[in-house]
């Protein structure tokens, strides 16, 4: 299979080699040139398969260069139970309500949906060199609005041939997810917050990408760089995977009658999960409905209902801080698609996103987006209400962003009185986010001058689950990265980090 870039066709590479690069040479992203079709005869032979059978199933139909017995090797060890996570199923699913199902994706290491793909995407890159002869030293550069930075930094962590440098929003983050970044060990892992939002990170990471200077420097060095950001195909692959599998859980669970449809509801800020849900979808996964579900930083949901892309808003940090984002990388992907694979139209309007900051589809790409998606955001007010709700209703306790997603779900379940059984992805623990969920649940007085740390236990009284042994281990791991800079002085401190002169 080849890929090729969302801004120009001139160039096709294979799945190792767009995993290598991370972003295409012009800037876009390497994505598949074609989507493989599934019959429903061949999804029935799936339904029966193991988290690992499914993922080196799925995942052998888009990377084509590599072995089939070490992807299957690799896939095993990245989802190996309990070694690296804590449900044998690795995406269980739970019922909500009647016709609402969550996905939890959160039984990873660093205890949020990232480390599904993070475990992996070591394993692809490396093995990706032995396929491409590609004996380099790879730099992986990361933005993180939270949970990608410490996923990425476990993964990599100490991985030979490796370093991985995160550049995290000085105060965008939780206070856990800030401490399991600056307590991360290893040889080869480099934490930097920046004086800025996540988008500033976001561009700062793509401008030292295509910066020629560093570039030449890195040839000079033996180095090269990749991403662990879902601009990286290899990170946004693994992704389509449990899709598949929530779908046959419920399928397992009499949830739904096999061949039936579900709707998909996903708590999204970068675009790349849900895009995920697309790509199934477009596979032959009978999914009807994506749920866009937005915070208060609802610029996707904007787009969706009216075309036009606009991040010229305020930005709001949020108690949802994975989706503290206002440009949505793996959008470009969707339009790529949508627009019939047209790369000069894609290009276009990811250059004026860039110079104006907003850019408006034509009317036949739009139709085709409102087919396909539901947009809709919750406020802060809303999200802490859903939480509580839930508990109350259910006695099941969820984190801010999976509140989100349950918020927008049954918005659009009120508004359209579509009743198709819906899938949550549910995104993180709600032990990271805990200050959050015990204000909701319990109110303000609770969580007064106490640390998130401290919450962990209260949270675990309240809810009765089990506080994570990697969340629960921070509070005695000494602080190893203290680096911080101006987001314009990124280039500089990669160049200092990797010692380019």
């Amino acid at each position: 299979m080849n890929y090729i870039s969302t801004r120009g066709d001139k160039l096709k590479v294979s799945a190792a080699a767009a995993i290598r690069f991370g972003l295409a040479p012009d800037g876009g992203l390497f994505t598949p040139e074609t989507i493989p079709q599934l019959s429903n005869d061949t999804l029935k032979t799936l339904l029966n398969m193991d988290y690992q059978e499914l993922a080196t199933t799925i995942l052998g139909l888009f990377l084509t260069d590599y072995d089939t017995a070490r992807l299957k090797e690799m896939i095993g060890a990245a989802y190996a139970y309990p070694d690296k996570f804590s449900s044998a199923k690795v995406t269980p699913v739970s019922k909500l309500s009647d016709n609402q199902y969550l996905l939890e994706l959160w039984h990873g290491p660093t205890c949020a949906f990232k480390d599904v793909a993070l475990q992996l995407l070591p394993y692809l890159l490396t093995e990706a060199n032995q396929i491409t002869n590609n004996f380099k030293e790879v730099v992986i550069l990361v933005a993180t609005s939270g949970d990608t930075g410490k996923a990425a930094l476990e993964g990599f962590k100490d991985v030979p041939g490796t370093k991985i440098i995160v550049f995290f929003p000085e105060d965008g983050v939780s206070e856990i997810q800030r401490a399991q970044m600056v307590t991360q060990e290893g040889q080869n892992t480099y934490v930097v917050a920046v004086k800025g939002n996540f988008d500033d990170a976001q561009n700062g990471v793509k401008k030292v990408f295509t910066d020629d200077l560093i570039k030449q420097l890195l040839e000079k060095n033996n180095m090269s760089f990749s991403s662990a950001n879902s601009i990286n195909w290899g990170r946004l692959a693994p992704q389509i995977v449990y899709y598949f599998f929530g779908y046959f859980e419920m399928c397992r669970q009499g949830a739904i009658e096999f061949g039936k449809p579900i709707n998909i509801s996903v708590p999204t800020g970068n675009f790349g999960n849900i895009l995920a849900g697309y790509f199934a979808k477009t596979m032959g996964l009978p999914i009807n409905k994506m749920i866009c579900a937005s915070n208060s930083n609802n610029v996707l949901t904007d787009f969706i209902n009216t075309g036009v892309y606009n991040r010229n808003r305020q930005f709001y940090t949020t108690i949802s801080p994975s989706m503290d984002i206002l440009i949505s990388s793996n959008l470009e992907r969707l339009l790529f698609y949508i627009s019939g694979q047209n790369h000069d139209l894609v290009a276009g309007w990811m250059n004026q996103l860039k110079d104006n900051g907003t850019y408006q589809v034509d009317s036949e790409a739009s139709a085709k987006i409102k087919e396909l998606f539901y947009g809709g955001y919750a406020t802060e007010d809303a999200t802490m209400d859903t939480i509580k709700t839930v508990f109350e209703t259910t006695g099941m306790v969820i984190d801010t962003h999976t509140a989100v997603g349950q918020y927008v779900c049954e918005q659009y379940q009120r508004e359209t009185g579509d009743q198709t059984p819906v899938l949550i992805a549910s995104t993180a623990s709600p032990f990271k986010f805990n200050s959050s969920v015990i204000k909701a649940l319990k109110g303000e007085g609770v969580i007064a001058a106490q640390s998130e740390f401290e919450l962990l236990k209260k949270l675990h009284e309240i809810s009765g689950l089990t506080i994570p042994a990697s969340l629960n281990e921070l509070t005695d791991k000494p602080i190893l990265h203290q680096r911080s800079c101006e987001r314009e002085q990124m280039a500089n401190v990669v160049k200092e980090i990797l010692k380019l002169d």
